[in-house]
């Protein structure tokens, strides 16, 4: 645990919007796809998946990409919380950054998990289906929300 305590979540520092479309949230997801401190490498790839999403789809692909996080965002996670021995699973509503977080986390574990394909080309096909409310990351978003509606009983338990 930190010595020092944190600072309050409006005066930690925020990422530099990224130079082509001047989004915080592109900067924050290159931040998150980076791989061994290859950032250039992270944002060609998903500035290649933008490309790929106008030729498939013809949008804007920063539509897509802000209706994907949107629709895989998270409104309710369970926290285990220990009561007496007993641990529970205590349904919890999350945070807009932690979910914002969460949803770019499953987005680039389920692209990852996809075989026989470039980088670029997995995420292009996460992100188009994620804008659809279909595919792998919003199954994990259902299955998030199920686990806290089958623990509802145990909500009391939120102090």
């Amino acid at each position: 645990m930190p010595r020092k305590p944190l600072k309050p979540r409006e005066y930690r520092e925020k990422p530099a919007p990224d130079y082509r479309y001047n989004s915080t949230l592109i900067s924050r997801f290159v931040n998150k796809l980076n791989f061994k401190g290859k950032k250039n490498t992270a944002e060609s790839i998903i500035y290649d998946a933008f490309d790929i999403i106008k030729e498939q789809t013809k949008e804007n692909p920063l539509e897509v990409f802000n209706r994907a996080i949107e629709n895989v965002r998270p409104l309710l996670e369970v926290r285990p919380r220990r009561v007496g021995g007993a641990t529970y699973q205590v349904p919890m509503e999350v945070s807009k950054v932690r979910s914002t977080t969460m949803a770019m986390r499953w987005i680039i574990s389920f692209a990852r998990a996809r075989k026989g394909k470039p980088m670029s080309e997995k995420l292009a096909q996460e992100f188009i289906e994620a804008s659809r409310k279909e595919g792998a990351a919003m199954k994990k978003k259902a299955d998030t929300h199920k686990m806290a509606e089958a623990n509802k009983a145990f909500a009391h338990y939120k102090w």
